[in-house]
């Protein structure tokens, strides 16, 4: 299968060029930078640090959609519109797997799987989408005494905060509680407060070094706390969950899908 790649020197893109290299049903076959980008014409490979593959970076005006079955996005917001809309005009499946988006972003993605077939994950490991599971079994058994919070890392470089997956898993909590976690939502605490609202959902962030991505879930109540805890040491996990997700995707009819469909996961 042919997997067509936005944003190819970006971070994540260098990890997904080594994941498409090495899986045995896809290859890339179009990666792509800014047109402006110093990037245009210099080897994926080499670009990726793991050797020539004789595949060179190109402008996105000069994507040729019939050299790709499938795209995977894993940008920016400011990227997102416009490779959405090349997406939608050429009829191409995405994974998109960039977070932060705007509440009218999220609209243009959900229009845009009226016609094309979209994978939208916040996150694309395997532990990560059974972790989501697994804390709204939590949450159902606990929920009701229970104070919770949600503490994630990541490295110095990640721009959106809280994280994209902090933000899922707070969505599974409350959606089992049947809360709604735009008024629930706690992202900073300062100075001498009331005490803590139970039916609150908190959030703490840190951004350090190269950490790759941590997130826990917290339940507390008095005399015992469970944690669920996800920790990934390498971009590879994603990088392959998204490929996953993209040979997946080639062949089903239009709709926005999530992990859980690429798993089999119970929602």
């Amino acid at each position: 299968m042919k997997v067509g790649l936005f944003g190819a020197n970006g971070r994540m893109g260098r990890v997904l060029i080594e994941a498409l290299n090495e899986h045995e049903q896809a290859s890339l076959s179009v990666a792509s930078v800014r047109d402006d980008s110093p990037w245009v014409g210099m080897d994926v490979g080499e670009l990726a640090g793991i050797g020539k593959l004789n595949t060179a970076c190109e402008g996105v005006s000069g994507l040729n959609p019939d050299d790709v079955d499938v795209m995977i996005d894993f940008t920016l917001p400011a990227a997102f519109d416009s490779n959405l809309a090349w997406c939608v005009q050429h009829n191409k499946p995405v994974v998109i797997g960039t977070t932060g988006l705007s509440d009218a972003q999220l609209t243009s993605l959900a229009d845009a799987a009226k016609s094309i077939p979209v994978v939208f994950a916040a996150n694309y490991s395997v532990g990560v989408n059974l972790m989501l599971s697994l804390v709204k079994q939590a949450a159902r058994a606990l929920g009701s005494s229970a104070d919770i919070e949600i503490i994630e890392a990541h490295h110095r470089f990640k721009q959106d905060s809280p994280s994209g997956t902090a933000m899922a898993i707070g969505e599974a909590i409350a959606d089992e509680l049947g809360r709604d976690l735009k008024t629930c939502a706690v992202y900073g605490r300062e100075g001498k407060e009331p005490p803590r609202d139970h039916n609150t959902i908190g959030f703490a962030t840190v951004r350090a070094g190269d950490v790759v991505g941590e997130h826990t879930a917290l339940f507390a109540d008095i005399g015992e706390r469970l944690e669920i805890t996800h920790k990934a040491s390498s971009r590879l996990t994603f990088a392959r969950g998204a490929v996953h997700a993209a040979c997946w995707l080639a062949d089903k009819p239009a709709a926005q899908y999530g992990m859980n469909d690429v798993l089999s996961l119970q929602k």
